[in-house]
């Protein structure tokens, strides 16, 4: 029953009550209003709206004429079924103030925010990344370079690097430069060339490759030429022995074997040269790394 109905119920009450206490007082409530106030009553969770139709025609037909009246206005109640959410409300209304009570539907939640999708990789991160990586070039003893300083022919000359990693130039007569690559070496010496020559601008070119002896290939054996290689991208085993000028006569070339360093462990790798040499099988064609070092034993007979 709507909530319009119910407050004409109560003011049919009470404007029954004052009539009775104009006529007589201390007197009891009739029967009927009793009745008619039970109705006004919020019906139990579950149970059906209709059968409270007889209970109300009976509180209005003992109602007097004004309070009939006032029901009449207010219209028979519209079929409203109680929701879940509102009949606990609706029950401590009841309880407190004796009239039914009405809860706003609750608002929706918010829906979750989707995680910020993540930047794609190789962009700003790939960005931030060093220029220099393992295969940049570094210098050893024994490498030959060219120092260029830029508008200053005086300081610009061509130095061999010492077999103790230093170089000595004008102005600047020890740099170490083994272990450093071109860049970094062309840093320093603008740096110790700043107290002499505003703004220097230096380059460094290798023109003779050693590289340091960690970064060497080592062939050793019954090669036609053994020696050390300086380390180049990706060197094969069939580029080691182009330099080295091929085998022996008396090399047992399908017993070579590749001599590594991982750390503190050795790790042997197997080859057949003379199957990569003589029949052309790719698959002995191993990548070398920088320190390998190539054994190539004699033949027994």
């Amino acid at each position: 029953m709507t909530i319009t109905y119910r407050l004409a119920c109560v003011a049919a009450l009470v404007l029954l009550a004052g009539c009775s206490g104009n006529r007589q007082p201390a007197a009891a409530a009739p029967p009927q209003a009793a009745e008619a106030a039970a109705t006004t009553s919020l019906p139990a969770e579950g149970s059906p709206t209709a059968p409270a139709a007889p209970a109300e025609d009976a509180a209005a037909a003992a109602a007097p004429p004004a309070a009939a009246a006032a029901i009449a206005m207010a219209g028979p109640p519209a079929e409203s079924p109680p929701t879940a959410a509102a009949a606990p409300a609706r029950e401590a209304g009841a309880a407190t103030t004796g009239l039914p009570t009405q809860t706003a539907p609750a608002a929706p939640a918010p829906a979750a925010l989707a995680p910020a999708p993540a930047p794609p990789a190789g962009s700003a991160s790939a960005a931030a990344m060093p220029a220099d990586d393992a295969n940049t070039y570094v210098i050893g003893a024994g490498d030959s370079l060219n120092v260029f300083v830029y508008d200053t022919p005086q300081l610009s000359m061509a130095v061999p690097v010492r077999p103790d990693g230093r170089i000595s130039t004008p102005l600047v007569p020890e740099m170490m430069a083994a272990g450093k690559t071109p860049t970094q070496l062309a840093k320093d010496i603008t740096e110790r060339l700043k107290e002499y020559v505003k703004d220097p601008n230096v380059t460094i070119m290798v023109s003779g490759f050693v590289g340091p002896l960690s970064r060497q290939v080592r062939i050793i054996g019954e090669a036609t030429d053994p020696q050390a290689i300086p380390y180049r991208d990706h060197m094969t085993v069939l580029d080691v022995m182009i330099q080295t000028k091929g085998l022996t006569r008396f090399a047992a070339g399908n017993r070579a074997m590749i001599v590594r360093g991982e750390g503190d462990k050795q790790e042997k790798i197997r080859v057949r040269l003379s199957d990569l040499l003589k029949d052309g099988d790719i698959s002995q064609n191993v990548e070398m790394r920088p320190g390998d070092t190539l054994i190539i034993p004699q033949t027994w007979f």
